[in-house]
């Protein structure tokens, strides 16, 4: 798989680096005064300073909850993303949508979260216990 490049604004790069590269555990690689590139499971995320941003209120009702548009994230192994949710539960991280199962019993079924990061963009990370269910009809 070819790894993707996604550019995000952030109002703060320090902040970015935190959330980013502290919390989500990604190395920084390249970076300027204007933007930060991080490497993110693997693909290249991009962080420019926009101190204008705002965060989008638009949400999506999926599995009867409000997901948050627009959104990005990964598709973890199952151990890494229970990993994960426990130890942003542990930094005290504010969920959008807690951790827990979307689609239970259905073909689609999936591990979930969603949370923004300091800038307001929204992450969405999940799981497949069984990975090739992924795009699964």
């Amino acid at each position: 798989m070819q790894p993707f490049h996604l550019a995000i604004p952030v109002h703060d790069l320090a902040a970015a680096r935190r959330f980013y590269g502290e919390l989500l555990g990604c190395p920084e690689g390249r970076s300027s005064a204007e933007w930060v590139d991080f490497d993110f499971f693997g693909h290249q995320l991009v962080a420019h300073l926009d101190a204008s941003i705002k965060a989008s209120e638009h949400h999506n009702q999926v599995d009867g909850h409000a997901v948050p548009v627009p959104h990005f994230g990964i598709v973890l192994q199952w151990e890494a993303w229970q990993s994960l949710a426990a130890r942003l539960r542990s930094a005290g991280t504010a969920f959008v949508i807690e951790p827990g199962i979307r689609f239970a019993g259905q073909v689609g079924e999936q591990a979930t979260m969603f949370f923004r990061d300091t800038s307001g963009n929204a992450l969405e990370f999940k799981a497949f216990k069984d990975p090739a269910r992924l795009f699964a009809r």
